[in-house]
């Protein structure tokens, strides 16, 4: 088993670049940093961590543990805590956490409904935050897409309509709705992969000979809107992700014909070890929920 104390002095090493900066961070004698690092490397049948004139170096072995190392130091800390002092950590896919989740939270936090309640937000793409949920670093997720995987819950949270998002000069910003016909035949900039767009594109327009090809991937919305907004090109994002734009007349938002395409969000949490309570009571909140938006 890998060993915690030893985990944190080889992060230690590759922060402080020497084993005797590392030490005096972490209050030991430098031998000891140097008996944690040889026992990790014995352990691992690798070598970790070379000496040079500079300092420190990692080697590659190295560069391949310390993502883990740092979750486990991680999830070792939210461990005592959960213990000691209770809180909850929710993470969010970064259009639900730009774009949808943020009134929710406020009015959550202004009316103080469950008060000794400490919460805390981690924002990034939909595969970190699924990773970062089965790995036990945050306690509930909102994800635009969910596998549905054992010894979890889910349930939809809200239902999201897509629309087509264009320059206000282009040909189809005169359009009131896109068919499925124009849609199958169209060049669209991508956004944050792992988001299950693609997939939801595939399920709606299975019965075309075509689907519409996909010329960058941005890696955000908000990347995206630029681009648009820049005459690069066209494309499918959270209708309510570009209220602001269309209200000011920077991007047009046309909707798919008869609003039929649409992105159910997903509540996810881990499944509770007590029969008392069904639900973690910021699920409970977002599920009877309803801001006028």
């Amino acid at each position: 088993m890998l060993n915690l104390i030893w985990l944190k002095s080889f992060i230690m090493v590759i922060e402080q670049r020497s084993f005797q900066a590392a030490a005096e961070q972490l209050g030991l004698a430098q031998p000891t940093i140097s008996q944690h690092i040889q026992k990790l490397e014995e352990t691992l049948c690798v070598s970790l961590i070379h000496r040079v004139r500079s300092g420190c170096q990692p080697t590659e072995y190295a560069l391949r543990l310390l993502p883990y190392a740092q979750s486990m130091l991680r999830l070792h800390d939210r461990a005592l805590l959960a213990v000691d002092q209770p809180s909850m950590k929710i993470g969010a896919s970064s259009n639900i956490g730009i774009y949808l989740l943020q009134p929710y939270l406020q009015n959550y936090l202004h009316k103080q409904v469950f008060i000794d309640d400490k919460l805390d937000i981690v924002i990034d793409s939909n595969p970190v935050v699924a990773e970062k949920l089965e790995n036990a670093e945050i306690d509930i997720a909102l994800m635009e897409w969910w596998p549905g995987k054992t010894g979890f819950e889910s349930q939809v949270w809200k239902t999201e309509a897509l629309v087509l998002i264009t320059p206000p000069d282009h040909p189809l910003a005169k359009l009131s709705s896109i068919s499925k016909s124009i849609l199958s035949g169209l060049n669209l900039l991508g956004g944050e992969s792992g988001s299950g767009t693609g997939r939801i594109l595939k399920s709606y327009l299975q019965e075309c000979q075509h689907l519409p090809t996909v010329s960058m991937q941005l890696g955000s919305t908000e990347a995206v809107k630029q681009a648009v907004r820049a005459g690069i090109g066209i494309s499918l994002v959270f209708a309510s992700a570009v209220v602001d734009e269309v209200q000011h007349g920077s991007l047009c938002a046309i909707p798919l014909e008869d609003h039929a395409l649409t992105k159910d969000i997903q509540l996810v949490w881990r499944q509770q070890p007590t029969i008392h309570q069904k639900q973690p009571k910021f699920v409970e909140y977002l599920l009877s929920s309803q801001l006028n938006l």
